[in-house]
């Protein structure tokens, strides 16, 4: 079994939150930390964007009202509103037999075990493989669970899971959210839309392609249940023996200067 670091981190800011990571990928690409496992969560809400979105599809107005965050991922695809979920992020050196080869082969190693964690919660999950966008389904969508996915994890027909992967010279990162409870359709009320009649359809088209762990189970699970179940999953999936840690003073620091200096920065949020 190989070691991996296993950080659980306080609820944060979405700015924090995305600025830890590419910390993280920063020193495991000088080899001064251990490929880790991630789980967190936000506060306040905070709506990411994906590395090339444009930040033209917020209402700023409405975000603001709401007490709602922006940040933009290093990742790619489209918007998720973070609240009331797990969010879970892996991030390895590429020679990291669990994240070596193509997208696709790491993304589906990764998923595999997503899939065990979920079907330990009692979901009756599935993994649909090689999925593409489809026929009433334009690419511009800005809503990531709304658009189908590779290897994407599901329940009742409904996506579960939504992941994304960055890969950079310094290693892999990929990250994804688990929604546990609440109105999926609230992150239409960040976005722009022609008009209320169409804001309202895309959050009924949300919701049938989109669900959370409560919906789909009838019952709430709570974050630390989630969480263990993501431990013990990863761990009996890909063979790790994951080593409870904290990020070192270091990642601290570089975390706190790529706050202020790039995710905190309209410079970053609204380059696209």
């Amino acid at each position: 079994m190989d070691s991996w670091r296993l950080l659980i981190t306080p609820s944060a800011r979405g700015a924090w939150n995305m600025a830890a990571e590419e910390a993280i990928l920063e020193h495991i690409g000088r080899n001064e930390a251990l490929p880790t496992l991630r789980l967190y969560a936000w506060e306040p809400a905070c709506l990411s964007l994906g590395h090339a979105q444009p930040v033209a599809d917020v209402d700023l107005l409405r975000v603001k009202q709401r007490g709602w965050e922006v940040v933009r991922r290093a990742t790619g695809g489209r918007a998720i509103l973070h609240t009331d979920e797990l969010t879970y992020s892996v991030i390895a050196p590429m020679d990291e037999p669990r994240v070596a080869g193509s997208i696709l082969e790491s993304y589906n190693r990764l998923a595999q075990a997503l899939l065990l964690a979920v079907k330990s919660l009692e979901l009756p999950v599935e993994m649909k493989e090689h999925v593409g966008l489809t026929g009433n389904m334009p690419p511009t969508n800005p809503v990531c669970f709304e658009v189908p996915s590779s290897y994407e994890i599901t329940v009742n027909g409904k996506k579960l899971i939504g992941s994304a992967q960055a890969r950079k010279k310094e290693g892999v990162l990929q990250h994804g959210s688990l929604p546990l409870t609440g109105d999926l359709a609230r992150i239409c009320q960040a976005l722009v839309f022609e008009n209320e009649a169409v804001r309202e359809d895309a959050a009924r088209r949300l919701l049938e392609r989109a669900t959370t762990v409560e919906s789909a189970l009838g019952r709430a699970v709570s974050w630390e249940r989630a969480a263990q179940a993501f431990i013990h999953a990863f761990e009996a999936q890909l063979g790790l023996s994951l080593k409870r840690g904290e990020l070192s003073e270091s990642e601290s620091r570089r975390a706190d200067e790529l706050v202020r200096e790039k995710y905190d920065h309209a410079v970053w949020t609204k380059r696209v």
